[in-house]
């Protein structure tokens, strides 16, 4: 997309971001650092094979939002030291994105990033990107209680906690089981697909969705479409 008018953005106020595969391209595949790292965590916290840990964290996060609350609700793990080590990656593979800077910049309004992740993970990938100035703050999984999305009760908390008018709201997301919730609430939804024919490590479910009712846009280019929407709003 190269900025073409993107209509139904008039009425946003704030603007909401996800992180990881969001607001950094999903073929970077930063968070398959996570990923083996959560499931090494796995196999000295549960002493299983690698097979079984690879198992038990697709299955939790599938059914609980994150495998950190399968972990705890299942197994009583303290979240705070799995929290430090399973974010503690080399992020170099992120680079400065202008573009996006630009285009999030030219958006009226505040921003901000609502992520299951923790809030120095979320600094560290913005310092890449060289996006950070434009953020009020980071919403994240110590600011949630460590309750994940799509739980309703996260959004409820980051609403009320930021004084966010969902009506007057867009939201941006990779997953879209994760809009579902913030779409009833009246949000604005925007899916972020991979870009083209990208290979990506990701499962079926984690692209299903972009025809879900709850999705109102869906885009492989969040800086284009980001300069669509503020052509729109021009418009």
């Amino acid at each position: 997309m190269n900025g073409r008018a993107v209509h139904g953005f008039d009425a946003v106020e704030t603007w909401v971001f996800d992180l990881d595969n969001t607001l950094y391209p999903h073929h970077v595949n930063l968070w398959q650092q996570v990923d083996a790292r959560i499931r090494d965590y796995i196999v000295g916290f549960l002493h299983v094979t690698h097979d079984e840990a690879f198992r038990l964290q697709k299955d939790y996060y599938r059914r609980y939002g994150t495998t950190l609350r399968g972990l705890m609700e299942e197994h009583g793990l303290d979240p705070d030291k799995f929290l430090e080590v399973v974010h503690e990656i080399d992020h170099s593979a992120l680079t400065p994105a202008p573009a996006l800077g630009a285009a999030i910049a030219a958006l009226p309004g505040r921003k901000l990033v609502l992520t299951n992740g923790t809030r120095a993970h979320a600094e560290a990938v913005m310092r890449r990107l060289e996006i950070e100035r434009h953020f009020e703050d980071v919403f994240d999984i110590a600011a949630a209680e460590l309750e994940p999305k799509p739980r309703p009760q996260v959004y409820d908390r980051f609403l009320a906690r930021h004084r966010v008018d969902p009506t007057k709201t867009a939201i941006f997301e990779d997953l879209a089981r994760n809009l579902e919730v913030p779409h009833a609430l009246g949000m604005t939804t925007v899916l972020v697909v991979p870009e083209g024919g990208r290979e990506v490590f990701r499962e079926a479910w984690e692209l299903a969705g972009r025809d879900a009712p709850h999705v109102d846009h869906v885009t492989d280019d969040l800086a284009g479409f980001l300069r669509g929407v503020a052509a729109g709003r021009d418009g």
